[in-house]
C-alpha cells in the first residue's frame, strides 16, 4: 500500500505501471490524499508501506513514527519544477518578484501596471489547462490555492499541450507563460526562464529547493519494511534504477545522479548490505484518487 502525496502520485503512478510491466505480479494500490494525510496513515494509523511526500517530512511526524515503531527513510525520487518564461525577444523583463509574478498572472492589464518603465502592452499570459499538475501547482504556490485570479486574466489561453504553450509564447515579446520546467529544458529555442526572487531554476538551486517554484518529490518507508515485505524493497529499488526515464515521461525534473548514487547506498544500508557507517545522510532542512494496478 502506498499513499500520500497528488503530486508524487502521477511518478508514482508511472513507476507502478512499469514495475508490473516488468513482472511484478501482484496488487500494488496507490492512494493520492496528500503528504500530510499520507505521513498520517504511515506513522499514525501504520497501515501504509509508503508514503509520498512533495516535501520533507517534518520532525513531529518522526517522532510521531518513531513513537508507533517506525523509523522513516527517505528517498529522493525526483522534483516537481515550473518555469515562467517569456520569448527571447523580450528585452525589458529579467526577473520578477513574487508580488510582480501574482499581478502579471491576474490583475495586471499591462506590463506597465507591474513595473512603469515597462511597456504598456497587454500581457499575453499562457498556463496549462485546468487539469494539469502544473496548473494546480502553480495556482497553490502564487495564489494560495485560488485559481479564480488566474482564469479571470484577460488574454489568457490554456493548453494541455506544451508545445502550444511555447509556440504561443515564442510569437510576442509581450508573452508569459509557464509550465513544466522540463519541457522548457527539452526545447528552450526562443524562449527565455525569468528569474523568481532573484533565482533561476538551474540544477543546483533545484536540488537544494532554492528555487520558488520547485517541490523535491520523496517515497519514505522504514528497513524494517524493506526487510519484511521484499516487494517494497524491489518497488523501491525500481523506482531508484528508473527515475530518470520516469520523471522525463511525467514532465518532471530527474535527481541528480550523485542523488541517486546516495539512494542507492541508503537502500543497501537499509537492506543490511552495507555498513552504517557507509551510509550518506540526506541534508537535514527545516523540518482521492486511487490507482489499482493488476
Amino acid at each position: 500500500m502506498i499513499a500520500g502525496s497528488s503530486t508524487v502520485f502521477t511518478l508514482a503512478e508511472r513507476l507502478a505501471i512499469e514495475f508490473v510491466n516488468e513482472g511484478y505480479a501482484d496488487q500494488l494500490l496507490i492512494d493520492s490524499i496528500g503528504s500530510g494525510a499520507g505521513f498520517e496513515r504511515f506513522c499514525v494509523a501504520t497501515e501504509t508501506d509508503i508514503s509520498t511526500a512533495s516535501r520533507l517530512i517534518h520532525s513531529d511526524e518522526i517522532a510521531t513514527c518513531q513513537g508507533n515503531g517506525r523509523d522513516p527513510i527517505g528517498f529522493r525520487i525526483g522534483s516537481n519544477v515550473l518555469a515562467v518564461v517569456v520569448s527571447a525577444d523580450n528585452d525589458f523583463v529579467e526577473g520578477v518578484t513574487l508580488e510582480e509574478l501574482a499581478e502579471i498572472f491576474s490583475t495586471a492589464e499591462t506590463w506597465q501596471d507591474v513595473r512603469p518603465d515597462w511597456p504598456a502592452e497587454p500581457i499575453l499570459r499562457f498556463a496549462p489547462g485546468t487539469d494539469s499538475g502544473a496548473f494546480n501547482y502553480f495556482v497553490e504556490a502564487v495564489f494560495e490555492q485560488d485559481p479564480a485570479p488566474l482564469l479571470n486574466a484577460a488574454n489568457l489561453q490554456l493548453s494541455e499541450v506544451p508545445a502550444v504553450l511555447r509556440e504561443g509564447i515564442k510569437l510576442s515579446p509581450f508573452s508569459v507563460g509557464f509550465f513544466d520546467y522540463a519541457y522548457y529544458a527539452e526545447q528552450s529555442e526562443n524562449l527565455r526562464v525569468l528569474a523568481i526572487n532573484g533565482t533561476t531554476p538551474d540544477a543546483t538551486r533545484i536540488e537544494t529547493n532554492d528555487y520558488f517554484l520547485s517541490r523535491p518529490l520523496f517515497l519514505y518507508t522504514t528497513a524494517t519494511i524493506m526487510q519484511e515485505k521484499p516487494q517494497v524493497a524491489a518497488f523501491l529499488n525500481y523506482a531508484l534504477s528508473n527515475a530518470t526515464s520516469a520523471n522525463e515521461r511525467v514532465g518532471y525534473t530527474a535527481p541528480t545522479t550523485a542523488r541517486l548514487n546516495e539512494g542507492r547506498r541508503n537502500w543497501l544500508v537499509a537492506m543490511d548490505l552495507l555498513q552504517q557507517d557507509e551510509r550518506l545522510y540526506l541534508p537535514k532542512v527545516r523540518a482521492e484518487s486511487r490507482l489499482i494496478v493488476e
